[in-house]
């Protein structure tokens, strides 16, 4: 046969019992496409473990090794009987297993009596999980009427082994493959033992751990594959852990230098040496899960593409860091070679050196089961030098983490090393150590392991979201909080979509509970998670966890009515949280607290947005403020401000009374929860005080005269009460609406800003033909008078109350933070 070959290799997980046999033998079969396969397999999961457990109990002379051989012994028989292979074949395999299992034993035996293990030992042991794998999906294969052959990859890959790592021998593994494969040239399919191989002198060995990974590499290159696949538990390789960084992204392409920065500082998909067979061949690697077969996976090559700067994060963790400092450093040739010289001498390795252009000091990362060691050494090595004085400190700082942004982009793109370090400033964490190649492929910094997960999860929202991603936290899940949600929930998608706003609801609480979420709240469940999995209330924690630290950007919006939240205002932005609120209560409080809000928004880059604070979702304020901006000079604002008191005046047509009226507002939700806020004239004076406080007026409560609608025994007793006892002053409101019809006129609520700083809210009589006599249902209307619009005034006009119009001036609101912070600084 002539066909080229391909290499798919499956792990332990890929492999875990006779359904995932059977699955691994469709994923080969529907992958093949003319092409000649070798298929080279793990042990199943836990095995190659277990069987090393079994020699490490032999050793300590403890007999229960014999129970985890028999449990092992009995899950590959299960595993025979579940593939179903037939009598014969099964009956074959089985004598097999078992016969392995009784010279295991028998070697084991040995241990037992002499309580030693030798390495070779352990690795003739340790190896028999492929062999048995091997066999399993050859004689499936053979099952379905597919003619494979199984090859011992101990009569053809032979090493030359040491404590760390193993070398090749490729002329003689060559040689004794294509010896070995004559006598099975005439099929297609050849499944093939990872991890195991066999020193010169024949002797069993393994390429340590991971090793099939690299089996699966070497035999690519043996065979002269044109790639190799690896088959294992997750989509491909991901820009970082997704255990730790939610946001991670499975990587399309990447080149081979990265895939082994990567794995080098712990990216767990695949190991570094598997790189260099598939890079001295030119080997495409293919990285691709079993669970889901048609999922792209990651393609690692020679080249990675550019549209893609940054390809990953990784963190390797107990580390600790050693720092060598003294005068007598500074120009002397040879301090580094001496001692990572020294470090050699005593097998520890350095994973990252770090040292200041002044040769004051050098330091460098090992890990922390090498500390002490290289300490002693550090210090045994220069002796002399401490004793004269030239050497002033060699420390050990502990409990360290090195973090490192891989991508052979960084060369041609400007500011990456900026990016990432300031992307960890802004998360509040220390960098004690820097390194970078002149590749620029790779920028790392040891930082506190405590703050690992923090620092990924920064660094990875740097590069890898839009600056236009949100952490929302919604208080308040009232009428227009609930109605926000919903309305939320069918947007958020399309947002992201199209106009790459990430919007993440990641908290939600009223009063009594909260649901928090890591990504973000399923917002077609918030309601029964609130109900059923919330936790209860905690302002503080809500808070802390919605400003989180590897999200660009987090909002609150209060969605509430509620005095003491708006305490927290001042406090939210000076931890760098932007605020959305209808509520009135902050801008309409005393001017000093106004002024100093506004001073600490400003001073941490914050926004607090208010629209809905007057006219729900109208452009009242935003109108206003451009008058103002532009240099334009108001000299009145006149209107109705409250969609409750448009409403009831709307619907006052002679055939209802006050108190029917009143009901069915609060019933729509077109009143506060209290609605005497509304008719007492309160809620109507803050909206006056803010819009005069946006035309620059230094105003307070008082200045507002207000004519209240709640008589006076009735502005006392529960909500409740007052609607029941409402009925009373019906015929007191009934006479003054007579009364102004008989002229030809309409009674409406409305409020008067002058340039003078009078400010009122009263009823008064309109003509018919009047603007404000025109309203219908919760409209409201605003006349804006300036010098701009003068002999005719700007007039907004529409639904001013209403929870739909109100969530909807709120997610503009949103909407609008977005495009803020989106915007290039």
């Amino acid at each position: 046969m002539t066909s080229r070959w391909t290499v798919h290799k499956f792990g332990g997980t890929s492999l875990a019992d006779a359904d995932r046999y059977r699955s691994a033998s469709e994923i080969i079969l529907s992958q093949r496409a003319g092409e000649r396969v070798a298929v080279v397999v793990s042990a199943m999961s836990g095995v190659t473990n277990a069987l090393i457990e079994s020699v490490n109990l032999a050793a300590s002379n403890n007999e229960s090794y014999l129970q985890t051989l028999a449990a092992l012994e009995d899950r590959h028989l299960q595993t025979i009987a579940g593939l179903q292979l037939g009598n014969a074949p099964a009956s074959r395999l089985r004598d097999t297993v078992v016969s392995d299992f009784d010279a295991i034993k028998e070697v084991l035996r040995g241990v037992w009596i002499t309580r030693l293990a030798s390495e070779r030992i352990i690795e003739f042991v340790s190896g028999h999980g492929e062999l048995w794998s091997a066999q399993l999906l050859h004689a499936y294969f053979e099952s379905q009427d597919h003619r494979a052959t199984w090859l011992d990859a101990r009569k053809a890959l032979v090493v030359e082994t040491n404590a760390n790592s193993v070398t090749v021998d490729w002329k003689t593994s060559k040689e004794k493959l294509h010896v070995d494969e004559a006598a099975c040239l005439d099929t297609d399919l050849l499944v093939v033992t990872g991890y195991i191989a066999s020193t010169h002198d024949g002797v069993a060995t393994t390429l340590k751990r991971n090793g099939s990974d690299l089996s699966a590499s070497i035999f690519g290159a043996l065979l002269n594959a044109d790639d190799v696949t690896i088959w294992t538990d997750v989509d491909g390789v991901f820009s970082a852990d997704p255990r730790r960084v939610p946001d991670a992204v499975v990587i399309p392409e990447m080149s081979y230098q990265e895939a082994a920065e990567l794995a080098y500082f712990g990216a767990k998909v695949i190991h570094p040496a598997t790189m260099s067979p598939a890079i001295a061949h030119n080997i495409t690697v293919w990285i691709k899960n079993t669970f889901k077969p048609d999922a792209p996976g990651t393609r690692i090559s020679a080249t990675s593409p550019k549209d893609m700067p940054i390809k990953g994060f990784a963190a390797v963790e107990d580390m600790v860091l050693i720092n060598v400092e003294g005068t007598g450093m500074i120009g002397i040739p040879g301090v580094a070679h001496k001692v990572f010289g020294a470090l050699r001498a005593v097998d520890v390795s350095v994973v990252m050196i770090s040292q200041a252009s002044s040769e004051h000091s050098i330091c460098f990362a090992v890990p922390r089961v090498h500390a002490e060691l290289a300490k002693k050494t550090v210090q045994e090595t220069f002796v002399v030098e401490i004793d004269r004085g030239e050497i002033q400190t060699i420390d050990l700082t502990d409990d360290c983490c090195i973090i490192a942004m891989v991508g052979d982009g960084m060369i041609e793109r400007l500011g990456m090393a900026g990016m990432f370090f300031s992307a960890l400033g802004k998360a509040g964490i220390n960098v004690r150590a820097i390194a970078q190649g002149s590749s620029e492929r790779n920028i790392s910094a040891v930082i506190e392991q405590a703050e690992a997960t923090k620092a990924l999860r920064a660094i990875h929202s740097a590069f890898y979201l839009s600056n236009q991603t949100l952490s929302i936290g919604v208080i308040g899940t009232g009428l227009i909080g609930g109605t926000l949600l919903g309305q939320l929930q069918t947007r958020i998608d399309e947002l992201k979509r199209h106009r790459g706003i990430d919007l993440r609801v990641r908290g939600i609480m009223n009063s009594r509970k909260m649901i928090l979420a890591d990504r973000h709240v399923a917002l077609d469940q918030w309601k029964d998670q609130l109900g059923e999995s919330s936790k209860e209330a905690d302002l503080e924690t809500f808070i802390n966890h919605v400003n989180a630290d590897h999200l660009p950007h987090a909002v609150l919006i209060d969605a509430t009515a509620s005095a003491e939240l708006t305490e927290h205002y001042e406090s939210w932005l000076a931890k760098g949280i932007n605020i959305i609120t209808p509520n009135k209560k902050s801008n309409a409080g005393p001017l000093s607290a106004y002024r100093s809000l506004r001073e600490t928004a400003r001073q941490h880059q914050r926004y607090f947005l208010y629209e809905t604070n007057v006219g729900a979702g109208l452009p009242i304020i935003q109108t206003l403020r451009g008058l103002v901006e532009t240099g334009d000079e108001v000299i009145k604002i006149e209107g109705v401000l409250s969609g409750t008191l448009s409403y009831i005046f709307n619907s006052l047509d002679g055939h209802r009374t006050f108190s029917e009226v009143v009901r069915e507002a609060h019933s729509l939700g077109l009143t506060e929860p209290d609605p005497r806020e509304d008719l007492s004239g309160l809620d109507f004076a803050r909206k006056l005080i803010i819009l005069a406080r946006e035309m620059g007026l230094e105003v307070e409560m008082d200045s507002v005269r207000v004519e209240s609608l709640v008589a006076e025994d009735l502005r006392g007793g529960t909500v409740d009460q007052y609607l029941k006892s409402l009925d009373k002053h019906d015929q007191t409101m009934a006479e003054l609406l007579n009364s102004a019809r008989a002229k030809g006129e309409v009674v409406r609520y409305v409020g008067t800003i002058d340039s003078d700083g009078n400010l009122s809210a009263e009823m008064r009589n309109f003509p018919v033909e009047h603007p404000f006599a025109n309203l219908t249902g919760s409209d409201n209307i605003v006349s804006f008078q300036t010098a701009r619009y003068n002999t005719q005034p700007m007039i907004v006009r529409g639904p001013g109350a209403g929870p739909e119009v109100t969530a909807a001036g709120v997610f503009a609101d949103l909407l609008r933070l977005a495009s803020f912070l989106g915007a290039p600084h």
